[in-house]
Formats: structure tokens, C-alpha cells, sequence
């Protein structure tokens, strides 16, 4: 639901409390039922997704993999002191609460459960309290050897992420020059040099001159090599690990492994 300051604001604002509260509860859960509801669908008729499924032979409920984390990391709503030790104790309890809920509505009591930790950024050298209160539950007596926590962190690709980051320094002139702020380019000699060619006498600069400047700025900036790493390595966001094919590959083989491990026990 709602924490003490959402509802503070809410009254400040005028707002109808008990409307939102009531909205917001018909809100919750909405997708894992729709999750629950697909598993079961699947598992009716399997062979609507697996052509050479042998029902003689059957199927069942090997491990089940969740791997998010995101939005919880950045939600300062539901987590008010997300920047201090135990801030989000409350994530660590309801992740706990998730694997129940799923073992008990697909009846699956001790179904292997895999619990992929957020490494955007890579390797930490403070502790990551967000990271920690993810890999908890995998501790807790009840789950021993029925629920692991893979860490991804080692799996995040720096150098691409370095490159994301002079792309976006690059690109982000461009509103800059939208703002009137060009100073910010003139701090770089490289850009300072490129801006002087494209800025009009009267510093007025059109949009078709800043799109000139920022392809000449990024050409003059990130060379043909590393055009080429980027356009290969990357497809996505930072935050979903720029969408490069080589780190989740090597996630997905965590995941499986991990995955085996709990199968022996």
C-alpha cells in the first residue's frame, strides 16, 4: 500500500484516500496472477507449445528463475530509507512470502527456486543493501537447498558500460546546446574546437546545426573500432544491461547451473 509520507502528500493534495487505497489494492497482485494463470495454461496442454511433447512420458515443474529488481532498487516510496542498512528489510520478507505463494498455487512444495541478483554496474566496493536484502531469503532455514541466489554482478560488461557512458556525455550535448548552455561543451577542447566550426556568429544554432555537431562531436570522440563494439555489444538500457548478448548468455549459464545444483540435492 501507501508508507506515512505518500499518505501526507496525498492529504496536502487533497486527494481521496480511501479511493486510492481501494485502487490501488484492485492493482495489486495483477501480474503474478496473470503468471500463475500462463504456467497453468501451459501446463494443460503442453503440447500446444511443445509439438513433440509425449504426454506418456508427462512433465513437471523442474525450477522456476526470477531476476528482476529495478523498480524496487529506485522506489523511494515503498522504500523510504532504501540508503541505510535494513532499508529494504520489507523486499527481503515479501521475496520470501513471492516463493511460497508460487510453490503453494502450482503445487510444487519444494520447487527449486533461483533468485537472480541485480549487478547493473558491476562489482560494488560498498556494500549494496539492495543486493543483500535480494539474496536473503535464500538463508533462511525453510529454503535450505531449495533456494539460491546467483549473483550477476561479475557478469556486467565495464567496458561497454564505459562506452555507454561517453556515447551519452556525447549525446547529451545536444541539450545543452537546446538550453543555451554550451559551456558545458567548452569545458572538452575536442568539443570546444567542433562547436566553434558549427556556431553562428550570432550564437543562435539551429537544429540541423546541432545534429552537425553532435555527429562530427561523436566521430571525433568515439573512433570507428569502438562504433563497431557498441553497434555488436550493446541493444538495450543500462538498466537492463545495455542488452549486451554476451552477459546475459553467460547470466542465463549461471542461472541453469545454479539451477542443477538445487536438482541433486
Amino acid at each position: 500500500m501507501f508508507n506515512k509520507s505518500q499518505l501526507e502528500k496525498f492529504e496536502k493534495q487533497g486527494k481521496n484516500i480511501d479511493e486510492l487505497k481501494a485502487t490501488r489494492l484492485e492493482a495489486t497482485g495483477k501480474y503474478y496472477r496473470l503468471m500463475i494463470e500462463h504456467v497453468r495454461r501451459v501446463l494443460a496442454d503442453p503440447k500446444r507449445v511443445v509439438p513433440n511433447y509425449d504426454a506418456s512420458v508427462g512433465c513437471e515443474l523442474a525450477g522456476f528463475v526470477w531476476f528482476q529488481g529495478w523498480n524496487d532498487m529506485v522506489d523511494s516510496g515503498t522504500y523510504p530509507n532504501r540508503r541505510e542498512p535494513h532499508g529494504y528489510d520489507n523486499y527481503s520478507k515479501w521475496m520470501a512470502d513471492f516463493i511460497r505463494d508460487v510453490r503453494a498455487d502450482l503445487d510444487t512444495p519444494n520447487l527449486p527456486f533461483v533468485i537472480g541478483v541485480i549487478g547493473v554496474g558491476g562489482l560494488e566496493k560498498d556494500p549494496d543493501f539492495f543486493r543483500q536484502a535480494m539474496a536473503a531469503p535464500a538463508d533462511l532455514p525453510e529454503f535450505h537447498n531449495t533456494v539460491t541466489a546467483v549473483q550477476t554482478a561479475p557478469f556486467w560488461e565495464q567496458p561497454l558500460a564505459d562506452l555507454s557512458d561517453e556515447i551519452a556525455a556525447v549525446t547529451k550535448s545536444a541539450y545543452y546546446l537546446r538550453k543555451g548552455q554550451p559551456f558545458h561543451i567548452r569545458k572538452d577542447p575536442v568539443g570546444a574546437a567542433i562547436l566553434d566550426k558549427h556556431m553562428p556568429a550570432d550564437g543562435k544554432i539551429t537544429e540541423q546545426q546541432i545534429r552537425a555537431f553532435v555527429k562530427e562531436y561523436r566521430a571525433a570522440k568515439i573512433s570507428a573500432e569502438r562504433e563497431e563494439m557498441w553497434t555488436r555489444g550493446a541493444s538495450n538500457a543500462r538498466y537492463h544491461y545495455l542488452g549486451c548478448g554476451k552477459t546475459l548468455a553467460l547470466i542465463g549459464q549461471a542461472f541453469a547451473e545454479a539451477m542443477l545444483r538445487l536438482e541433486r540435492h
